[in-house]
């Protein structure tokens, strides 16, 4: 099983930008039961958790990107997104899916700068 996220660029503050994760080798049965996540690191700083979503649905989000960002998940392609809306300088960072409760080996990564 292996993590392929996409759709990062460069978008000025205000932007929008839809992220995508490909739990790439999994099949549904074992996908659909997993509790997914964004991360995501900024230069120079530790790795954090921005959103979740549950094998049913329920989605949690860092105070710091509530309101903002949309994460979402399509069972039948083995997919999570990430709608990110009003983007700011302090998104800039490089964007990672993984399991919450079951990391796997994280993938490489889609990088998101805001900057104007």
């Amino acid at each position: 099983v292996r993590l392929v996220e996409s759709g990062g660029g460069a978008v000025q503050p205000g932007g929008s930008l839809r992220l995508s994760c490909l739990v790439s080798g999994s099949i549904f049965s074992t996908f659909s039961p997993r509790h997914m996540g964004w991360y995501r690191q900024p230069p120079g700083k530790q790795r954090e958790l921005v959103a979740d979503i549950t094998s049913d649905r329920t989605a949690t989000y860092a105070d710091s990107v509530k309101g903002r960002f949309i994460i979402s998940r399509d069972n039948s392609n083995k997919k999570v997104y990430l709608r990110m809306n009003s983007l700011k300088p302090e998104d800039t960072a490089v964007y990672y899916c993984n399991d919450v409760q079951r990391p796997l080996d994280w993938g490489q990564g889609t990088q998101v700068t805001v900057s104007s």
